[in-house]
């Protein structure tokens, strides 16, 4: 039975000028087999890092990397039954399609016959029978993508290492892309673990997400407890919108921080039992197509986004009052 990868306290350190910098530390993992997993985080939070130690690209210098109980860190790069997909695609431009896509395969010395039939089962998972004799250069953006996947896809790896991969496409095709590696992720039983610092991406496709900052795991769940549940002001803030606020502005005690999400506040109409409830100024209203957004100066002077539809007769300057659900409200560490 598969157990999965288990990354055990493992710990990167690079040399720099001002001394040591520790960009993985002592994180610690458990990703389950056929899982879409996500490490999410912003610019230098180590993510990357982690994911070029499960691919063997970067040494491990502490801790250890299990796949299905064997230690994979010790293994080169060729030897782990592991592939990366990287965010310039890094397609042989001379190559077709086709040639593209069978370069492992014929690396291995695998039969011709076995090598053409994966490749046409390849070139169906990822739609894209009949492009086999194009090159790179006459494929879209989003073709190229697909091209790379069917070339990592191709020898059936038990993980899949997706770096940044969606970043270089546009906010459409990029879309349409999340709902396709979610589709391959479950056709093919292969486990994803995709590095992204795009909340909406690690939303939309994850089953559990690992929130990194500074080297460290600040929370890992699903979308919808890192979202709804954020155990630090960090995750809060780094997932979507929140509204931080004092906790004396909503009536509430305690000095740990409290916020709400634009959408679990609405502008009251009358008086609703048990809801929380906060004045302020209306100061802008932002049109954003079917959701728009408003900022509300409270009377405590702390600014917060409010989103829904959009009120008759409301407009900048208008006293209103916001009610908020106290299952709603967000409390977090600092």
């Amino acid at each position: 039975m598969s157990e999965g990868l288990v990354i055990d306290s493992v710990v990167k350190v690079f040399a720099h000028s001002s001394g040591a910098v520790r960009a993985v530390d002592h994180v610690s993992l458990n990703i389950h087999p056929n899982e879409f997993f996500t490490l999410l985080g912003p610019s230098g939070c180590g993510k990357t890092t982690l994911l070029r130690m499960i691919a063997g690209l970067e040494s491990v210098d502490d801790g250890k990397i299990l796949l299905d109980g064997e230690d994979i860190a010790p293994l080169p790069p060729h030897r782990r039954p592991v592939n990366t997909v990287f965010q310039s695609y890094a397609l042989f431009p001379h190559m077709t399609v086709a040639d593209n896509i069978a370069f492992g395969l014929r690396m291995q010395d695998k039969p011709e016959s076995d090598i053409k039939r994966a490749v046409a089962e390849a070139l169906s998972l990822v739609r894209m029978e009949g492009m086999a004799e194009r090159k790179p250069a006459q494929l879209s953006g989003g073709q190229q993508q697909r091209v790379a996947l069917a070339r990592a896809l191709v020898n059936r790896p038990k993980i899949l290492l997706l770096d940044e991969s969606l970043s270089a496409l546009d906010y459409k095709l990029r879309k349409e892309m999340q709902v396709e590696l979610k589709r391959l992720q479950r056709d093919t039983g292969i486990t994803f673990i995709f590095v992204t610092h795009d909340q909406d991406e690690a939303l939309s496709m994850s089953d559990r997400i690992a929130v990194m900052d500074s080297g460290k795991v600040a929370q890992l769940g699903t979308p919808q407890d890192v979202y709804h549940h954020p155990a630090t002001r960090f995750v809060a803030g780094f997932i979507g919108i929140c509204n931080f606020v004092k906790p004396s502005t909503l009536g509430l005690d305690g000095v740990n921080d409290v916020g709400f999400r634009p959408e679990d506040a609405s502008f009251a109409s009358g008086m609703l039992k048990g809801m929380v409830r906060t004045m302020g100024t209306l100061s802008h209203i932002t049109y954003r197509g079917a959701i728009t957004h408003y900022l509300v100066q409270l009377d405590s002077g702390e600014m917060v986004t409010i989103a829904g539809e959009e009120p008759r007769n409301l407009k900048i300057t208008d006293r209103v009052t916001l009610d908020i659900a106290p299952d709603r409200i967000i409390r977090c560490a600092a």
